[in-house]
Formats: C-alpha cells, sequence, structure tokens
C-alpha cells in the first residue's frame, strides 16, 4: 500500500488513517518464518506543529515450531511502532536514521511495516518458558514423559 502524503505535508492538524493487510503473497518472500494469515497493519499519521508522525500497530499469526521440544503451534504477536516522516534529508548524519523519507510524498506502508514487525520478531521460539525439550539421547518429549537415560 503506497501512503500518499503530500497533503499531511501540507496541512497542519490534518490525521490519515493507515490500515492495510500484507498478503500471503508478498509475505511468502519472507525467510525464517511462516505467516499463518496475512498481516494487519493498523494506525494513523497526522501532522503536529509541522512534524509528521506515523503511528501504527501490527498483527499477526505465525506457524511455528517450539525450538526445544518441536512441536508446531501457532504463535500471535502484536507490536506498536511510531516514526517520524520527512520529505528529503539534506544531510548523510546518523542521528537521521531514526526518520522515515517519504521519497515523492508517499512511503510503501507494507514494506515499512514489514521491516519493522522482522526486527521485533523472536528468534528462539519456546512453546512455553519451561518447555523441557527432548531427550538428547533418545529424544522422548520431556514434557509428556520421563526417560531412564540420564540416570
Amino acid at each position: 500500500m503506497k501512503l500518499q502524503l503530500r497533503e499531511v505535508f501540507q496541512i497542519e492538524g490534518l490525521k490519515k488513517p493507515v490500515e492495510t493487510e500484507i498478503s500471503q503473497e508478498e509475505l511468502a518472500d519472507v525467510h525464517g518464518y511462516t505467516f499463518a494469515e496475512p498481516v494487519k497493519v493498523k494506525g494513523e499519521v497526522f501532522n503536529r506543529a509541522g512534524i509528521v508522525t506515523l503511528n501504527y500497530s501490527v498483527s499477526c499469526v505465525l506457524d511455528v515450531e517450539c525450538d526445544r521440544c518441536l512441536k508446531p503451534f501457532k504463535q500471535e504477536h502484536t507490536y506498536d511502532f511510531t516514526h517520524t516522516v520527512v520529505p528529503t534529508l539534506h544531510s548523510d548524519n546518523s542521528a537521521y536514521d531514526s526518520y522515515i523519507v517519504a521519497e515523492n510524498d508517499s512511503i510503501d506502508m507494507n514494506e515499512t511495516a514489514l521491516t519493522d514487525l522482522l526486527l521485533m520478531l523472536p528468534t528462539k521460539i519456546l512453546c512455553s518458558e519451561d518447555c523441557k525439550g527432548l531427550c538428547y539421547i533418545c529424544g522422548c518429549d520431556l514434557n509428556e514423559s520421563a526417560c531412564d537415560c540420564l540416570k
């Protein structure tokens, strides 16, 4: 979804809603995660005193496998993000890294949301914090049964 911001940059006090879904086809290119359904993005972009701010939340459901016991399950995630949006940058200063540059007065909302989401998703996935995992000798699920391998 291309978010057109020309009007927001020009009119102080203007708010514009943001709502989109990132389709399964677009998510198929993401490596390392399997999305169970489209990613939902909802928020707003507004101009307050000449500063344009993008506030939004991203919700997703992942098809995952526990890193300890290999049990498949679904995991829901919701994250909130805030960015300052500028039409251009006049410097290569690293202090400007927190800004989103709206080239031609627009930003690709799907790309922005997906980038933010991927930076927040966990790298270690567990079915529960106290998951015992698998026995490294016989492979039984230690959450469901005990084995005599370590005695």
